[in-house]
């Protein structure tokens, strides 16, 4: 039974490969996919559909109304959605995806450190699982094939 997992979280660290090699090292039949993961073109997509934009406030407003849809697609296509919380940057966007898959009714893994505990808890009471690790993560992934 192939799966499909959407990675939500910061772009700017290989967390997504550490997790994905640890599932193909496992042997999981898992597709991943994610949001888009070069941020310049997760910035310059409204402008390069819709043109350019008169300023900054506009060029964000068309890019993110892209982002999102692509978000939407992929989110609702997907059986598992595992978001990692990192320590080093801001993590609006994996909250907003992690509360977008919830209210779609997916399964939910949610990745945070310690130091996160308090700022997030409502939100890992609403995800089916919550972990401090990828390993964690690979391992709740695993558990569904036995």
């Amino acid at each position: 039974m192939r799966l499909t997992v959407y990675l939500a979280g910061e772009i700017h660290t290989a967390w997504r490969d550490d997790l994905m090699e640890k599932a193909q090292q496992k042997g999981l039949d898992l597709e991943f996919v994610s949001p888009q993961l070069v941020h310049e073109r997760s910035d310059n997509i409204g402008e390069d559909v819709q043109g350019t934009q008169p300023n900054a406030y506009f060029r964000d407003l068309a890019a993110s109304d892209i982002n999102n849809f692509r978000t939407e697609v992929l989110l609702k296509k997907s059986d598992i959605v595992v978001a990692l919380f990192g320590e080093q940057y801001k993590q609006w966007n994996t909250a907003m995806d992690l509360s977008t898959a919830i209210a779609l009714g997916k399964s939910t893994i949610m990745i945070r450190p310690e130091a996160f505990i308090h700022p997030l808890k409502e939100l890992s009471r609403k995800s089916n699982v919550t972990v401090s690790t990828v390993d964690q993560a690979v391992d709740i992934l695993a558990y569904v094939y036995e």
